[in-house]
């Protein structure tokens, strides 16, 4: 019985401490922040720019988180899965949102009452040729004091809260910034693969042509040795051929790089990480939603950024008004002081107090805070508003570049059916001995170059068509952002399962064994699910 009226007694204790912490953190408050608005601007009903890529019924769908699976290649698909899971800076920037959840609990936890304990014990011995010392006055002194103390400061004017929920927005941004990471993580990925593909189709080019090229040096050796052709034809071709070997060389070496590259951003040292090459450039052929300007600013993770940077200039506005305002703050203590035996009521002491401040006059210092304070919130619209235009300046090139490029690609194709229609014809001359080796050489370039800018158009048009996915959001909604209420990382009671928080926002970090796995930089890294 005497148990069960126990737990009777400590259940209430903590339902009432509960009920306590939630009227301190509830209580009545005036709030002098701001009201709060984001910045709005007169947007175009359209964009200028238009592209092969975009669709004109956007309503039709809409751009997935993993938009590379577009270009339908299974090895950057893979590329980009294993960066997801394994690559360092983004790692990073996921911690980055945890610490930042963490700092906002310290700040809230400043709303709830602070109380702790303490316990001190001494043993002291005075000299006998002490000064002042009675006579017969003992010479050894043994205490004990053993208390508690608490401390509760009332955020009657917000100050505490303002604070608070800057921390929750500065963890949002730190959120924004995890998600503008990973986008450019993937970006970043998307281009290098490309890049290293035209290099693929560059290096199988000229391998070609120093095939071609070899071929004809013995033919033109056969014919200087048959007195048919003179010696500058065998200089001439061999000029062809060594000058095609180097630049073969170059783009060899350029690949190596990239895949080198490649490799650090997917977790891997490059001494175990390859790419096997291909010998054409891939095609590619799809549509990309295209929503109207105004849906960009809920598309794009680093204009949310700039906009939660800007509601945390406006709470701080509040935090420097409440300068002006009383400070008030309350203290207790309590506990037992002893020689031997403690906790009785005759060796009891407590005490408790209020403390209330104002400053009068400082010399214009919280005038010069406020004033800071409203001159850093208006920064923040001038440089969210910057960010803005930025982002429509990224979508209108991405949409010019990828139909420009587009044209451009069908005019370097069709220049390299005419340049090899000239070759065809410049060789059955000079084996007519109707033109010289010089006019065969000149031929023989064009074609090369031509082949070789044909690639780098290609190139360029699937880097710009990585680059308008890019600049519209990459399929992220401003809705993924964490709630206000999933930022909070633990429970005010929580002691247990403190390694990391649950995940909020999408946003999770490896632990343990997980985070052990992926310090092997020499297998590839996959997510959970495919481990």
């Amino acid at each position: 019985m005497r148990r069960i009226l126990l737990a009777g007694a400590r259940s209430g204790c903590i339902f009432l401490l509960a009920l306590g912490l939630t009227a301190c953190m509830s209580g009545p408050a005036i709030d002098l922040a701001p009201d709060y608005q984001p910045a709005q601007f007169i947007l175009p009903d359209s964009w200028r720019g238009t592209s092969p890529f975009a669709k004109a019924n956007p309503s039709a769908g809409e751009l997935r988180r993993d938009w590379w699976t577009l270009y339908h290649d299974p090895i950057l698909n893979r590329l980009e899965t294993q960066a997801i899971a394994a690559n360092p800076d983004l790692e990073a920037a996921a911690e980055r949102f945890i610490q930042a959840r963490d700092v906002m609990m310290k700040s809230r936890s400043r709303l709830i009452p602070h109380i702790g304990v303490g316990f001190d014990a001494s043993n002291n011995k005075q000299s006998v040729d002490t000064l002042f010392r009675g006579v017969g006055e003992a010479d050894r002194e043994a205490t004990l004091v053993s208390g508690g103390l608490a401390s509760w400061e009332p955020d009657f004017w917000s100050r505490i809260r303002n604070a608070t929920r800057i921390e929750i927005y500065h963890a949002q941004e730190r959120a924004a910034d995890y998600v503008l990471a990973r986008l450019s993580l993937n970006a970043e990925i998307a281009t290098d693969y490309f890049i290293l593909r035209g290099l693929d189709a560059q290096a199988a080019i000229y391998r070609q042509s120093v095939a071609s090229y070899q071929s004809l040096l013995g033919k033109v050796r056969k014919r200087f040795a048959g007195a048919l052709a003179p010696k500058i034809d065998v200089t001439r071709t061999q000029f062809l051929l060594f000058s095609t070997q180097a630049r073969l060389l170059d783009i060899q070496a350029k690949r190596q790089v990239l895949e080198h590259a490649l490799a650090i951003l997917v977790n891997r040292a490059p001494v175990s990480f390859n790419i096997e090459p291909i010998n054409r450039f891939p095609s590619v052929a799809f549509k990309v939603p295209v929503e109207i300007p105004s849906t960009l600013l809920e598309r794009r993770p680093d204009i949310a950024a700039m906009e939660r940077k800007m509601a945390q200039a406006n709470r701080a506005i509040g935090i420097a008004r409440a300068a002006f305002y009383p400070h008030v703050s309350f203290g207790a203590g309590a506990g037992f002081e002893g020689i031997a035996s403690l906790f009785e009521l005759a060796k009891s002491f407590w005490s408790y107090g209020l403390d209330v401040s104002l400053p009068i006059f400082q010399g214009g210092y919280r005038r010069a805070e406020l004033q800071r304070s409203w001159s850093a919130y208006r920064e923040t619209v001038d440089k969210y508003r910057s960010t803005v235009l930025d982002a429509f300046r990224e979508v209108e090139n991405g949409l010019s570049r990828t139909n420009l490029f587009s044209a451009r690609v069908e005019k370097l194709v069709a220049a390299v059916d005419a340049a090899r229609q000239t070759q065809f014809m410049t060789m059955k001359l000079y084996h007519g001995g109707l033109a010289n080796s010089l006019a065969l050489l000149m031929a023989q370039i064009r074609v090369l170059n031509a082949r070789i800018d044909a690639v780098q158009g290609k190139v360029d048009r699937v880097k710009a068509s990585v680059a308008l996915i890019r600049s519209l959001g990459g399929g992220w909604n401003r809705t993924r952002l964490p709630a206000d209420e999933e930022i909070q990382p633990f429970g005010v009671f929580q002691y247990t399962d403190l390694d990391k928080p649950p995940p909020a926002g999408g946003i999770d970090v490896p632990t343990s064994d997980y985070g052990i796995y992926n310090n092997d930089l020499t297998k590839p890294v996959f997510t959970k699910q495919e481990k």
